[in-house]
């Protein structure tokens, strides 16, 4: 089979990732240097020139979307179907996973995922069963306790309190909630990877079909791995499966919500014979944005290394400037785009990045003023609107009449005049 088309436009660092033997390889990929590439190469690679069977093969995408473009770049580089792979974020595999083996997992077979605000209300109504304030104890800061012990793997019977009131509250909340969840049949987000591990965990059997399938992992953005989905993988790769893990050190933004950076250095010391490639050409900044990061992150001694660069030319320099306050900022932002403009270039050549959402409103009313058409990218997505989730919440009442989340969010859907007090 000629395999020229899956490596004549790589990089030199590209094809050695994409070419390396089938063992344990890390790739070190810096900003742009088209790591989603040789993920996908990789795949093709395997397929193409080790006879591997797509059946064979687990890769880990971080977004659905990424999933899906992933499987079909594979398809369209290799011009057949990969049907028996298994391509996929780490909840949408662990709810793949369970079910398929929900009795194996302790599940029902209609078990209901929560989403976060579902988990929220419910956390809630635990909080009052259980004769506490809600005002002194936040179902929203219960719910970060709650699923941030599950990403370390924590059971409510597992965790230190060392007589600290305030831990021992939250490990009652986690426990009551825990035995509601149980009894109406309902998965939390957290707890479809920690269901997930400990479905291997507690069934050899089905660990080890698994592992017998799936000989090569692959997983994307893996700075971002928490300790349970580190566990999850390296629990699944045993000592026979291969790990192809692309991160970069440098880009670790999720620690907030459990991300672990060591895990990059802890996957050489768990995978021994690591082959480890670096990424270092860019193709989406300019020299003088490089020059500038790297000259930045050199500051981080805990990192592995390494220096992007790029084959284009140097590009505008970089201008800082520190604005007075939030309106000064604005003013200064419609300045910019109105010199640009004046110039006889397009509207559309300009693009406003900010931190949150709550940064818009000044910026908006400083464009509004000033006449200049724009556009907001983002808001919120599909599932997330509230009538749709009141259909779904009705759905799932039918499904399950025990559903307690879905039956408070309804209840009151429309308005029947229904209080907190009669719901109990």
């Amino acid at each position: 089979m000629d395999v020229s088309h899956i490596i004549d436009d790589l990089n030199e660092a590209q094809r050695e990732a994409v070419c390396a033997p089938p063992e344990n390889v890390l790739v070190l990929a810096g900003a742009g240097s088209g790591k989603t590439r040789v993920l996908v190469h990789r795949v093709a690679w395997l397929i193409a020139t080790e006879g591997l069977s797509p059946y064979g093969i687990l890769a880990v995408t971080f977004t659905n979307k990424a999933a899906a473009e992933m499987r079909g770049r594979i398809e369209a580089l290799l011009r057949q179907p990969v049907g028996g792979m298994w391509v996929g974020t780490f909840h949408s595999l662990a709810h793949r996973l369970l079910r398929t083996h929900w009795k194996d997992a302790g599940l029902p077979q209609t078990f209901q995922i929560l989403d976060s605000e579902d988990q929220q209300r419910a956390i809630k109504r635990v909080i009052r069963s259980l004769d506490l304030d809600d005002t002194q104890w936040p179902a929203k800061q219960a719910q970060w306790f709650i699923n941030a012990r599950k990403d370390e793997g924590q059971r409510p019977g597992h965790i230190e309190h060392f007589d600290d009131p305030y831990q021992k509250t939250m490990i009652r909340i986690y426990q009551a909630y825990e035995e509601m969840c149980q009894r109406a049949g309902l998965v939390d987000f957290a707890e479809l990877l920690l269901r997930a591990h400990e479905l291997w965990l507690k069934n050899p059997h089905v660990l080890a079909h698994y592992q017998q399938r799936f000989r090569h992992i692959l997983v994307d953005e893996f700075q971002d791995t928490n300790a349970i989905q580190y566990a999850w993988v390296r629990v699944l790769a045993g000592k026979q499966s291969r790990v192809f893990a692309v991160g970069d050190d440098d880009q670790s933004i999720y620690g907030w919500r459990g991300a672990r950076i060591e895990n990059i250095q802890q996957y050489t010391r768990d995978f021994p014979g690591t082959l480890t490639v670096r990424l270092e050409q860019n193709y989406r900044s300019t020299a003088n944005i490089l020059n500038a990061a790297n000259a930045l992150i050199a500051n981080n001694d805990d990192r592995l290394g390494k220096n992007l660069w790029t084959a284009d030319a140097d590009g505008e320099p970089i201008q800082l400037y520190a604005a007075f306050n939030e309106r000064d900022e604005a003013r200064f932002i419609v300045e910019r785009i109105q010199d640009w403009v004046d110039d006889g270039k397009p509207y559309g050549d300009n693009a406003v990045l900010y931190r949150s959402n709550a940064q818009s409103r000044v910026i908006e009313e400083a464009l509004i003023q000033a006449g200049i058409p724009y556009r907001v990218y983002g808001g919120m997505r599909f599932f997330e609107r509230a009538e749709i989730k009141d259909a779904l919440a009705y759905l799932r009442l039918i499904a399950n009449r025990h559903d307690d989340a879905a039956f408070e969010r309804v209840v009151n859907t429309p308005t029947r005049g229904i209080g907190d007090k009669t719901v109990g």
